[in-house]
């Protein structure tokens, strides 16, 4: 009896396309359906068991931690500037703190690392209101705007008379850590009820990253004609995100999430429950929290 597809979620913005360029879903070997929607979207479906993996904001992870596992050297992170997760504002940051602020209706992550930024080095924490990813109409009616992605890349070229701070700049200049936006996760039944389908993906995103890190010129071109800007901007784009995640990332992402505990914003101790492919038996490995 034929088995259903893999059901995997993909985030709809450029910042994966080096990750996915050279995934061909007719080719991995096993069936499987991509589901392309923003991050706030792939976050809900996952939890929900609409799809059966993804790459899911870090935030979303650290919620449901109990009901996944972490495929290894695979996640969208930034040691400083990431150009696409930026904060929008016409007063000083110090007034942010105790304004408005209006929130993406795209992410789970970013928001939650704005808050902390604007409690640990400013001191107050805003009023949020959530709306639609339009910088105009978010700024007519808040403080700042939080817009992460592609509309993040397109409002800092055309945004004028507002700062922009870029929050994993912000978070790295804080820290000197590594910000971890999104992680590939696998729902926990998934992974062991379909070992082998979960490995063969695996390796397939593997090996599509790979060739995707070793030549980006399509992509970059690619990037100028559906998104405008110029090669130089999209090179030094897709160059300042990793999307390895190793002992760094993880170091800042579980950093992260102690910092967040400690504002009462997640439990303590979340573990990075690892898909480990050589212990497929027990479908993954823990790995203890680190900061």
């Amino acid at each position: 009896m034929r088995r259903e597809p893999l059901r995997i979620g993909k985030i709809g913005y450029a910042n994966v396309w080096p990750l996915f360029w050279h995934f061909n879903p007719h080719s991995v070997g096993v069936p499987v359906e991509i589901v392309e929607k923003v991050p706030a979207e792939l976050n809900a479906d996952l939890a929900a068991g609409r799809i059966d993996m993804a790459m899911i904001s870090s935030w979303a992870y650290a919620r449901d931690f109990d009901r996944y596992f972490l495929f290894p050297d695979l996640s969208i992170s930034a040691f400083g500037r990431v150009r696409s997760v930026l904060l929008f504002h016409r007063k000083p940051l110090e007034e942010v703190a105790r304004g408005t602020v209006a929130l993406t209706t795209s992410s789970a992550t970013s928001v939650h690392l704005l808050d902390l930024l604007l409690v640990r080095l400013y001191g107050g924490r805003p009023a949020y209101v959530t709306l639609e990813p339009h910088l105009d109409d978010m700024l007519r009616r808040a403080d700042a705007a939080l817009l992460i992605g592609d509309d993040a890349i397109r409002a800092a070229w055309s945004a004028r008379g507002c700062e922009i701070t870029d929050l994993a700049e912000r978070w790295t200049a804080w820290t000197g850590r590594w910000m971890t936006f999104a992680v590939w996760a696998v729902r926990e039944e998934t992974a062991r009820e379909r070992p082998e389908e979960v490995e063969t993906v695996f390796r397939a995103l593997q090996e599509s990253k790979r060739k995707g890190n070793s030549d980006r010129g399509l992509i970059v071109r690619c990037a100028c004609e559906t998104f405008g800007g110029d090669e130089r901007f999209w090179r030094e784009y897709f160059d300042g995100l990793c999307y390895e995640f190793s002992e760094n990332q993880q170091e800042g992402l579980s950093y992260f999430y102690r910092s967040a505990s400690e504002l009462g914003l997640l439990p303590a101790d979340i573990p990075l429950r690892m898909w480990n492919a050589s212990e497929r038996a027990s479908a993954g490995r823990r790995v203890k929290p680190c900061g």
